[in-house]
């Protein structure tokens, strides 16, 4: 396998761990656990977005350097609206605070709304991608 074969090999299993990432995310919010969910709505797109990035053969180590490059290699570009780079800015804080603040609450309808917009989140990616 050549390095672009690899590289489409690891795009493609970015986007199945989207869409696990969006199952899974539904699933926990179903069984009442709001923080987990919190944890996988933003996976989700983190792993979607990670993929068009890799496409762009642009990788980071770091989540606040994949979350600025979304700012600035597709927001910025008009390749996607403010609003998913702002909904992007909103998962990756709501991660956070449900890792990293055991008294963390969140509102169980706001988070499954949450849930559906990863999944379009997901999809543009998607689109971004031709997949």
């Amino acid at each position: 396998m050549n390095d672009e074969q690899a590289r489409q090999v690891v795009i493609a299993r970015l986007l199945e761990k989207a869409n696990q990432a969006v199952v899974s995310a539904r699933s926990v919010h179903a069984a009442g656990d709001i923080g987990l969910a919190s944890n996988r709505i933003y996976y989700a797109c983190f792993y979607a977005l990670s993929a068009v990035l890799l496409n762009q053969r642009i990788q980071f180590g770091k989540h606040g350097s994949v979350r600025a490059a979304l700012h600035q290699q597709l927001v910025k570009t008009g390749r996607i609206s403010r609003e998913l780079g702002r909904f992007y800015d909103t998962v990756f804080s709501e991660r956070q605070e449900a890792d990293y603040n055991a008294l963390a609450a969140f509102d169980a309808a706001i988070v499954a709304q949450r849930i559906e917009s990863a999944a379009s989140f997901v999809a543009r990616m998607k689109e971004l991608l031709g997949a």
